[in-house]
Parts: C-alpha cells; structure tokens; sequence
C-alpha cells in the first residue's frame, strides 16, 4: 500500500530535504527555519496518521525512517559545510542508518528492530539540525557555537556507540 496519506507527508519532507540544505548554504536562514519547521511537522503526523487510517506497514517505516535519516543527513551536511558542526556527523547518521536497514532486514519486508539508544539519537539528530536552524532564522543570541558543536560531537560518540551495539547484537545472532 504505497499511496497513502502517511506517505504523502513523508514524501513531502523528502521533497524538502535540498531545498533546505541549499537554504542554509546560501544563508537563507529563515527559509531554512521555514522548511525545517514544515518537515518536522510532517514528520509528527506521518506515523499517527498511517496507524489511524490503517496504513501503518514495513514498508511505510522504513519509508519514514529512510527520509527522516536522509533529511537530517543533508540539514546535518550543509550545517558542516557552513561551519557549524563537525562532518563526522551527518556521514555517521548515513551509515547508522544503512546500518539499521540492513540489520533489522527492513528492505525483506520485516518491521524495523529498533534500539533505544538508536531512536533517542533519531531524535536528537533532528535536535542537531534544528537548533542552529532556528537560531539563525529567528537570529536567537543562543546557544553558542561551542554548545552547538558540544551536542555535534556527543552525538558522534553516541552514534558510535550505537553502532557498536548493533553490531554486537548481530554478530551474537549470527553465531
């Protein structure tokens, strides 16, 4: 069941993903705020709205999760290019969740395993690209640059970590 409502939302932020990462290149920051803020929200109504509609299925998460891992990849990516973050970070959320698609064997059609390490830092990743979009955009004193790039690398070490654990957990299965 691909045409859905849920996955209209979704698609939606998809189609937000590089016009965002260009605004916050060019330094349009409130454009970048406008569309950070549009995705977030598609983001809170996809998954609501595909379990009350009855859509809700493997597919359609890993749909959701793919784009919101290639949406903050991009925001994350163009924060790194304009100086804000560390690059560690958004190649560490690409490879995380490559990681977590093939781990959890979404692309055969099973429901995502997810970890609660994994799914606090899919949220803070969000956090990571928001918090110096929305500070530019509504040109907010704070946070600094130092607290912005502090929660950057505690994210990179977390995402580690979570790796690491997947890692373990699979090679444990495989034996």
């Amino acid at each position: 069941m691909w045409f859905t409502w849920a996955n209209l939302l979704t698609t939606v932020r998809l189609a937000l993903a590089v016009p965002c990462a260009m605004a916050v290149v060019s330094g349009d920051w409130p454009l970048a705020a406008a569309l950070f803020a549009l995705a977030v929200i598609t983001d809170l109504l996809d998954g609501p709205l595909a379990r009350r509609l009855n859509h809700a299925s493997p597919v359609g998460g890993l749909f959701d999760h793919a784009t919101d891992a290639l949406f903050v990849t991009f925001a994350l990516g163009a924060l790194a290019t304009a100086g804000y973050l560390t690059w560690a970070l958004p190649c560490l959320v690409a490879a995380a969740f490559i990681q977590y698609a093939l781990d959890s064997r979404a692309l055969a059609g099973k429901h995502l395993r997810t970890s609660y390490l994994g799914r606090m830092n899919g949220i803070a990743y969000f956090f990571a690209a928001g918090i110096p979009i929305v500070k530019e955009g509504l040109a907010l004193p704070w946070p600094s640059a130092a607290l912005i790039q502090g929660l950057a690398w505690v994210l990179v070490v977390t995402s580690i970590v979570s790796m690491g654990d997947r890692a373990r957990a699979w090679l444990l299965r495989s034996e």
